[in-house]
């Protein structure tokens, strides 16, 4: 299923929020890979309102790079944990990425819900220099509102834990936790560059 997901290059429906299909736009942008999903909207539903009734929540996101459609192995990952938190008196969303080590750590405040999904989505990146040169390769990103259970074993000091995160990424999601899988490919990194300068 993984496999034939890759070759459409199209969204695996795990968990259904729009009328229209997210595909998963990718580029490059100066040193690093970036995408984008205009019609992904993950804050949305339960998160949602959850955020709006003043509970913080969390999505947690990994990019990947392979150089086979149904790799299980990684050529290259990017993960993030994302923290939103919701101003009643503003009406506005506040978001901070927390990466591997504090100097990885970004925010954004007085952002809309769908100021959140694009800011999480562009700070979710892989360096252009990790991208195999001479091969196709597919991307993938797997996001997920973060199990509340999970984050004890994610959130340390000075940044998250990365080995934990990767960890609850191969693993299945639990019951309803909401979870959103794009794929995209082939690409090859010389096209992408003539695209980024055209």
């Amino acid at each position: 299923m993984l496999g034939s997901a890759f070759a459409a290059g199209t969204l695996q429906p795990l968990h259904a929020v729009t009328t229209v299909a997210p595909s998963l736009q990718v580029h490059l942008d100066g040193d690093f890979l970036r995408i984008s999903a205009p019609n992904l909207r993950f804050m949305s539903g339960k998160p949602l309102q959850r955020a709006k009734d003043g509970v913080a929540i969390a999505f947690i996101g990994q990019l990947t790079v392979t150089t086979e459609p149904n790799a299980l192995v990684a050529e290259v990952r990017a993960v993030a944990r994302f923290a939103v938190s919701y101003d009643i008196w503003e009406e506005k969303f506040a978001v901070t990425r927390f990466g591997e080590n504090t100097s990885a750590r970004r925010a954004a405040s007085h952002l809309s819900d769908t100021g959140v999904e694009r800011w999480c989505l562009d700070n979710l990146t892989i360096d252009r220099s990790a991208l195999p040169a001479g091969r196709p390769f597919w991307v993938q990103l797997d996001l997920r509102a973060e199990d509340p259970h999970d984050q004890l074993g994610i959130v340390g000091d000075p940044g998250i834990n990365i080995t934990r995160l990767i960890e609850i990424f191969s693993r299945p999601i639990k019951g309803t936790q909401p979870r959103w899988l794009l794929n995209k490919g082939p690409f090859r990194l010389a096209e992408l560059r003539k695209e980024s300068h055209g």
